[in-house]
């Protein structure tokens, strides 16, 4: 997630990530792709098929554009506290179908089937993490569903890509454990936990073995899927 002071940071966002993400031979299109077709298959495999997505954190407001068009979706909000990122989303991004709006302003109740969010948490206080989920929470119904991915600190990998990433020097990471334990506390059920990207671009040969790979905890990315119980 952008916060106001982000704003510095949102005409540079793309170049700046794929600066980061250059090690790995990949640029940031190809790893938000690949999330959004990874949650596509979750869901399919328990026949979910999302019509209202949030986009927490939307940033710039790419991956709104790439739910929307996955699942068809009648609408997805993407949200963030960065006025630049949110203008530049628009811009970008912007249709009746696909909005953008400020955290404060979206407050529609239990109306999300799906909510996604990407390398949010970490840009978090960690004493706010909570309220942050309770947010996202109280704005999915009962019985839909929470993407949560976030960089995985146990990966040496993502350690040095957040180390080159300039907008990432004051990020505190957080383990899975934690994650989860942290989407349990505000009412969430744990459906699964995937792990992703293991094999840079040199070794893309390998990459088919991800799929079998995912319970290993040493994915550059960790994929939290979670529901709010129906009632």
């Amino acid at each position: 997630m952008s916060s106001p002071g982000f704003d510095v940071h949102a005409d540079s966002y793309d170049a700046d990530l794929n600066q980061a993400l250059a090690v790995s031979g990949e640029d940031k299109d190809f790893f938000a792709n690949r999330r959004v077709l990874w949650v596509a298959q979750c869901l399919a495999k328990l026949r979910e098929k999302p019509s209202h997505i949030l986009d927490y954190g939307c940033g710039i407001g790419d991956t709104s554009k790439l739910l929307h068009a996955a699942f068809a979706a009648s609408v997805v909000v993407g949200v963030d506290i960065s006025p630049r990122s949110l203008e530049l989303a628009s811009e970008r991004n912007g249709t009746a179908d696909c909005q953008f709006k400020s955290i404060p302003d979206y407050s529609d109740p239990e109306s999300i089937d799906l909510a996604y969010c990407n390398g949010v948490f970490h840009h978090i206080p960690v004493d706010a993490r909570s309220s942050a989920v309770e947010y996202i929470f109280r704005r999915v119904r009962p019985g839909g569903l929470f993407s949560f991915w976030e960089n995985n600190p146990w990966n040496p990998g993502t350690r040095y890509v957040m180390s080159q990433c300039v907008f990432d020097h004051d990020a505190v990471t957080l383990a899975p454990p934690h994650a989860k334990a942290l989407l349990r506390n505000e009412g969430f059920e744990i459906l699964r936990t995937d792990y992703c990207f293991f094999f840079p671009r040199f070794l893309k040969a390998l990459r088919f073995l991800e799929g079998g790979l995912s319970h290993v905890p040493l994915g550059a990315q960790y994929h939290v899927l979670c529901r709010r119980p129906s009632r």
